[in-house]
């Protein structure tokens, strides 16, 4: 064979190997692309599902409610609600100048602040913010309210341009006893895990690393494990109606009770904590407890439920408005109350039962320097008391 048919060949074989490759390439495309499109035409009917349901809902609500404005929101179911929003809960390391901690978070908008609690980040002098994905970045604390175990971190990504998806903040106060809620969070380290429970109960106290009552916590049974600090409690329409922040346990781990920071408090909260770096709560300088029909019965007031005044500040707030604490104590059905002061029955119109009522509006609704309007019962009579609120120490 002469060396030009030689040459021939070779270049023969080459042009074959290459169209080999090619079609292999390819192919591989292909199949990409046909696994891609089925995904795709699995969410596009997944969707058509959701869509059908909207409209039989709708329909159904129509005809039982004829000429009345309808407005319908979807719920999903826990794989759902996970797909929605997995992109936008965080894992937060927090390195101390001995030893590091791991806790968890969420987007709240789209500049890259990040909704954790104090107890995740307090004393930190580093962060890094990780996300399922496996994108990862170092943070700077922006602000922190011990009183309500909140802390904002801002994520640094050295791009202006850079954006992420937060996450809605619904109506905590909306919640139903029994409703279903959905935990993500990093417990022991296990990034991104899902849990499910129900709200258990509202209108829970839990003391802060101040000593402070923080109220409106949301009592669940989903399970929360150390490293779920600081995530999203989630409805399942995809909404934060709380942060997980703490459970109830002998071991250190779960027993069956958790607890959140409600989404109410944390619209309140984090928007100073961004502005400012903190939050300056009111103050009425009181201490008091519920009463029940046994009590009043006991002192003679025609309610079944307030807040029984037992000590009031020195030259506080309520001590400057003329509101009275206990005088003496008496024992009821085996309890001690210090009695003979006032019983709150509302503020500014709105009933008070218990002191989650009178905090959960004062951290609401209340900046220092307010005068709000508290019903009081004294005496056998119905006052009307103006407190000038103060700063809280």
């Amino acid at each position: 064979m002469s060396k030009v048919s030689v040459a021939i060949s070779a270049v023969s074989l080459a042009l074959v190997a290459i169209l080999f490759l090619q079609v292999l390439d390819y192919q591989q495309n292909l199949t990409a692309l046909t696994s891609q499109i089925a995904k795709l035409e699995s969410a596009i009917e997944s969707l058509r599902r959701d869509l059908q349901e909207a409209r039989a809902e709708i329909s159904s609500i129509e005809n039982s409610r004829p000429g009345q404005t309808t407005v319908v929101t979807i719920q999903y179911n826990v794989t759902r609600v996970y797909e929605l929003v997995k992109d936008s809960v965080v894992e937060i390391r927090t390195l101390y100048r001995f030893g590091e901690s791991v806790g968890s978070g969420f987007i709240y908008d789209s500049q890259g602040h990040v909704v954790t609690n104090n107890h995740v980040v307090e004393g930190g002098l580093e962060y890094y913010v990780y996300f399922i994905d496996g994108s990862a970045y170092t943070a700077r604390l922006v602000g922190r309210d011990p009183d309500t175990d909140l802390a904002v971190l801002k994520i640094v990504t050295g791009d202006e341009n850079k954006s992420f998806k937060p996450l809605r903040l619904g109506n905590s106060s909306a919640l139903q006893i029994g409703e279903q809620i959905i935990v993500i969070g990093n417990p022991f380290e296990l990034t991104g895990s899902v849990t499910t429970g129900i709200v258990s109960q509202k209108g829970r106290l839990l003391p802060s690393s101040r000593g402070y009552l923080i109220p409106g916590i949301i009592q669940i049974d989903a399970a929360v494990n150390p490293g779920n600090s600081g995530g999203p409690i989630l409805n399942m329409r995809g909404e934060v109606v709380g942060v997980a922040t703490a459970i109830e346990s002998t071991t250190g781990q779960f027993a069956g009770i958790g607890y959140a920071v409600s989404s109410n408090v944390v619209k309140r909260i984090v928007p100073a904590l961004i502005e400012k770096g903190k939050y300056v709560h009111s103050y009425l300088g009181i201490s008091g407890r519920e009463i029940d029909s046994l009590v009043a019965r006991e002192l003679g007031i025609g309610v079944n439920k307030g807040l029984l005044v037992e000590s009031v500040v020195p030259n506080g707030p309520a001590d400057r408005a003329g509101i009275r604490g206990g005088s003496r104590t008496l024992v009821i059905a085996g309890r001690e109350y210090r009695v003979g002061g006032d019983v709150i029955v509302a503020i500014d119109g709105t009933a008070i039962t218990s002191m989650d009522d009178l905090l959960t509006y004062m951290v609401e609704k209340t900046s220092p320097g307010d005068t709000v309007l508290l019903t009081i019962l004294r005496g056998g009579e119905t006052l009307k008391v103006a407190v000038v609120l103060g700063e809280r120490p």
